[in-house]
């Protein structure tokens, strides 16, 4: 059997690119490699992890990955700016009363990032700061209640309850 011009038999290239597709190691050997009926599932997983920790094959392995995510971004990239461009055309030429005009307008600033929800801090203080405060509240909101003895008083001035 040939190899392949970065060295790789055509069943270890299969186990690369299988691999670098999600599955498994045991799940790529099994496929790649002609597996006896039967054989132990251990078996797959040595023999897996002894062509991973080649170093020929698992540069191919993260050369395959890093070319999906490339096309994956290419990609991404490439509808983000179909979007941008019909987004801009209906802007340029929705009538000027045309509601789509401003959503067309609205979405593309928000894709530059014109539009940012911004919240305002004050400034930070510790928790030993933020207990000594509430500590302080609710002391005040106690001063502020009468007491028994003065809610008492404050019934009897207030002269007789009348029921309806």
């Amino acid at each position: 059997m040939g190899k392949t011009r970065d060295g790789l038999t055509a069943k270890q290239m299969h186990f690369a690119r299988c691999v670098a597709s999600g599955m498994s190691q045991s799940a790529a050997y099994r496929e790649a490699f002609d597996v006896a009926e039967g054989s132990k599932t251990a078996t797959h997983r040595e023999a897996a992890s002894r062509l991973m920790a080649r170093a020929d094959i698992k540069a191919r392995v993260d050369g395959l990955i890093a070319q999906r995510e490339r096309s994956i971004l290419a990609s991404s990239l490439s509808d983000k700016e179909r979007v941008l461009d019909k987004l801009r055309h209906w802007m340029d030429h929705a009538e000027s009363g045309d509601s789509n005009k401003l959503r067309a307008s609205e979405l593309l600033g928000r894709s530059v990032g014109l539009f940012k929800d911004v919240i305002e801090t004050s400034e930070s203080r510790s928790s030993d700061e933020l207990l000594a405060d509430l500590e302080a509240m609710i002391e005040a909101s106690a001063d502020d209640q009468p007491d028994a003895e003065q809610s008492d008083d404050l019934a009897d001035s207030a002269g007789p309850t009348i029921m309806h």
